[in-house]
């Protein structure tokens, strides 16, 4: 290598080494001096200074009452379901019960039966009247039950026929009375209040046929 490329390479070298020092002279200047503005690594990783004693006051009664609500609707749950459970018992027992008042108003008449099958077996050839008035009573005794607990009769006779009370077994030809007219009431029906617990059977009246019009005459 000649002298002057020694010489070159010589110069370039500390022309690097000059640079690199100005390099880093900036970036200690920039440390020393930030720009206002930024945040520094150190102060991004600066913890939050304890609470005070007041926020810490705060934070236990906010704790408690936090508390407080949750035992409150633990307790509101456990009296939602102890409710549900006795509406459902209830609910079994009045529909296993339902009858009860009407068995407990028939208990009279079951007694009263009693004492007429007592006497019937007692009397003599000649008690068929006391007999047949200790039927009567228990029969009115036996109706008075039903009439209390809103059983009524449904009286069919002499009215139009109605197929939502009465059930028609069989038609009878008549001049007597309008077709359709009940006539005959083989059975009774029995409404409870407004609904309907039987319907009557009856026997409904029917046109006479011409041909037996003509006989007649």
């Amino acid at each position: 290598m000649s002298s002057k490329a020694k010489k070159e390479d010589k110069e370039n070298s500390q022309i690097k080494i000059a640079d690199a020092e100005e390099d880093n002279q900036a970036l200690r200047q920039a440390e020393e001096n930030p720009v206002p503005g930024e945040t520094s690594t150190e102060d991004k990783e600066e913890k939050l200074p304890p609470p005070t004693s007041e926020e810490l006051k705060e934070l236990r009664e906010q704790a408690a009452k936090a508390a407080e609500y949750y035992d409150r609707l633990q307790r509101q749950v456990a009296e939602a379901d102890n409710l549900r459970k006795r509406l459902a018992k209830e609910k079994q027992d009045a529909i296993r019960y339902a009858n009860e008042a009407l068995i407990e108003n028939l208990l009279p008449t079951m007694d009263s039966f009693e004492m007429a099958i007592t006497a019937t077996q007692d009397s003599g050839p000649n008690d068929i009247e006391s007999l047949k008035t200790g039927i009567e009573m228990v029969y009115t005794q036996l109706k008075r039950t039903f009439e209390e607990a809103g059983v009524t009769e449904i009286d069919a006779v002499g009215q139009e026929f109605d197929p939502s009370q009465h059930e028609a077994m069989s038609r009878k030809q008549t001049d007597e009375a309008d077709e359709g007219t009940v006539l005959e009431q083989t059975r009774k029906g029995y409404r409870l209040r407004d609904r309907l617990l039987r319907a009557a059977s009856v026997v409904v009246a029917a046109p006479v046929a011409d041909e037996e019009k003509e006989t007649e005459e």
